[in-house]
């Protein structure tokens, strides 16, 4: 699993660290094993980690499944945990994948993409 963290930065920033993981590609080097997701906004950043996402996060991680199986461990509803997984998956924290069952046709499974993520935020 790669790491993955969710933090506050500039443009400025994004494009800094696209240039040097640009140089130590051509150089050879082993590139960060890392995901970031970045926010200009805080607040932005905070819509997306919702206390219900978290949970949601967690549960995902905890154990993979379809979205209905999901929503009946948390105890919501389908329709409201499906729209969050749909932002998760958006921020690039799980992954919705087609899952063949033998004998039962298929299902979407819902995976953490890390076993964990660090938030960063720089409030100015």
């Amino acid at each position: 699993m790669t790491k993955l963290i969710i933090k506050t930065g500039t443009e400025e920033d994004f494009f800094k660290r696209g240039r040097q993981i640009a140089k130590a590609a051509d150089r050879g080097e082993r590139l960060p094993n890392e995901r970031i997701v970045s926010f200009e906004d805080p607040a932005d950043m905070m819509k997306l980690i919702t206390t219900a996402r978290l949970a949601l996060f967690r549960a995902v991680k905890e154990q993979p499944g379809s979205i209905t199986d999901i929503s009946e461990r948390l105890h919501r509803d389908r329709s409201a945990v499906k729209r969050d997984i749909d932002e998760l998956v958006r921020a690039g924290l799980v992954t919705v994948a087609n899952k063949v069952l033998p004998g039962h046709g298929r299902m979407k499974e819902v995976r953490a993409t890390a076993q964990r993520f660090s938030l960063q935020a720089v409030v100015s």
